[in-house]
């Protein structure tokens, strides 16, 4: 693949309904083929993608992932777009039979194992977290009453400011 890739694979791969998937646009991109025909060869094989290897994006989901990536903004499609999981791109490359998606699915698989390897190897994460929380929760329990104390003074000095007395002849 060529090294001067509009967006790097991993930037694809987005967490929708829990779970990393890759768009039928991005991968058809990667693929060089144009999405309708992805989606076509998908339809004429539609048995090889059950719901946890493919789904259609909900109108909200698709406003919401519009929203949050510029990307997709300049994106005008009739049509919610279809999400692949990790599975469902290992499906792909039996339904496209090219050598440019063989050599894509190769590369997409290699970054779902690095992203699972990184995750696998922050151990205690969660159980650091969870302490640190409740670290601050107890943090602010005891010193709540000091924080609003100073807050509380804070806007006492800015709505009505301490007169100074005046010095020397007036």
């Amino acid at each position: 693949m060529e090294e001067k890739e509009v967006m790097p694979i991993q930037d694809m791969i987005y967490e929708i309904r829990g779970q990393k998937v890759m768009l039928d646009s991005d991968l058809a991109a990667l693929y060089e083929v144009p999405t309708y025909r992805l989606n076509e060869a998908v339809k004429r094989n539609v048995k090889r993608f059950p719901l946890e290897f493919m789904f259609q994006l909900t109108e909200e989901e698709w406003k919401n992932q519009r929203s949050q990536f510029a990307i997709f903004n300049t994106d005008t499609r009739k049509y919610k777009p279809y999400a692949f999981t990790e599975h469902g791109i290992l499906m792909l490359s039996s339904v496209l039979n090219s050598d440019r998606a063989i050599e894509i699915n190769v590369k997409i698989m290699k970054i779902f194992v690095q992203m699972r390897q990184f995750v696998l190897s922050q151990t205690g994460t969660n159980e650091q977290i969870t302490e640190l929380r409740k670290l601050l929760l107890l943090y602010i329990d005891k010193n709540d009453k000091r924080v609003n104390e100073i807050i509380i003074a804070l806007n006492n000095l800015i709505e009505k400011p301490k007169e100074t007395k005046k010095i020397g002849f007036c």
